[in-house]
């Protein structure tokens, strides 16, 4: 399962972990709201939506590989592109600088109920269609033809899980100390300029690697 093609994922999934997102919003708002068992809840159950996603994207993969070899490089030269595009995206999120809402971070913490948190976090993930397209999109870089589909997907999710998680507990320990912290703009201009160059580099190396 660790193949050349591991690092690349690896520094890529953990940049984009780290580009403020829905999910990372969501883990703020949380942790604001009911302290850092409800943040660490929440993480946990947003980055279990991530096999939901893995499992699709294998079943599109599959189903690809099945009608030809050349509808596979197409698809991967066209998640290539949108690497490319997400990158832009980033850099262009730089020239804004908005901060991270974390303002809220003061108010009073409740008792939440635990199916709350879960609930919140799995079905944002799950329903997020950015995140359907960006595994559909994202995962065919990183699995070779002769690679079964839906043990690399599960595998490069549950690599994804353990990163994705790690960052955002993190964050849920810093919030209640760093909040100011991290409201600072060039915070965020500094996690959407580093990803956002890293994302567009990738996605021109891995278009000019294509052999449909």
């Amino acid at each position: 399962m660790i193949d050349a093609q591991f690092l690349p994922f690896v520094v890529a999934i953990t940049l984009l972990s780290m580009t403020p997102g829905v999910d990372t919003l969501l883990v703020i708002r949380n942790t604001a709201r009911g302290g850092v068992r409800d943040g660490v809840i929440t993480s946990v159950a947003i980055c279990c939506g991530l096999f939901v996603h893995a499992a699709v994207s294998a079943l599109g993969i599959s189903l690809i590989l099945v009608q030809s070899a050349w509808a596979f490089g197409l698809l991967k030269l066209a998640g290539a592109a949108y690497l490319v595009w997400l990158g832009v995206q980033n850099l262009l999120g730089m020239r804004r600088g908005n901060p991270l809402p974390v303002a809220a971070v003061d108010t009073p913490r409740r008792n939440v109920p635990v199916m709350l948190s879960i609930r919140e976090g799995f079905l944002s993930n799950v329903l997020n269609p950015k995140t359907v397209i960006f595994y559909m999109a994202f995962l065919p870089q990183f699995i070779a033809p002769s690679d079964p589909a839906l043990l690399k997907s599960l595998w490069l999710a549950g690599v994804h899980f353990v990163i994705a998680n790690l960052w955002q507990i993190a964050i849920v320990l810093l919030v209640g100390r760093a909040g100011t912290w991290l409201a600072k703009r060039w915070v965020s201009r500094v996690l959407d300029g580093v990803t956002g160059t890293v994302l567009m580099a990738l996605g021109i190396k891995l278009a000019l690697q294509q052999r449909p």
